[in-house]
């Protein structure tokens, strides 16, 4: 199976420029934890992600009023992606290796054409390779938390 089964296609993406609040309430709109962040609407070229975490972790620990933050102030970058033609296999590597429960899927020109989560991993898996998944990515946070 690969990344374009089971991914979730056309995924809201956001600018540096969008304002925190802005960002949040798309996260509420597409019932997501993340949204990709790019360069621009037109080219969709990945440059980071925003995480809920990213807001509350950067802005709200920190005494920041995000309601006067931009989602460039306290996104995650670099940006890590996968392909669509990926294998799951591969793509569960990727969460692994770089210690992250979603990934932004970019399609040959660069431009950000999806994104997966750990629970799409889990929608079509078995069992046992989410649970691999998740223990990986739980171990490196808990590693260095």
């Amino acid at each position: 199976m690969q990344v374009k089964d089971f991914m979730t296609a056309n995924p809201a993406c956001c600018t540096a420029e969008t304002g925190l609040q802005d960002v949040a309430q798309m996260m509420i709109d597409h019932d997501c934890g993340e949204i990709p962040v790019v360069e621009n609407k037109k080219n969709r070229l990945p440059i980071g992600v925003i995480t809920d975490r990213d807001i509350v972790c950067r802005t709200v620990a920190q005494g920041v009023n995000p309601l006067d933050g931009m989602v460039g102030d306290c996104m995650t970058t670099p940006c890590v992606t996968v392909t669509p033609d990926m294998s799951i296999e591969e793509c569960c590597r990727v969460l692994e290796e770089n210690k992250i429960r979603r990934v932004p899927v970019v399609d040959a020109s660069g431009s950000c054409c999806g994104i997966v989560a750990l629970a799409d991993i889990a929608l079509h898996t078995r069992k046992s390779v989410t649970a691999d998944v998740v223990k990986e990515v739980s171990r490196a946070a808990a590693a260095g938390a």
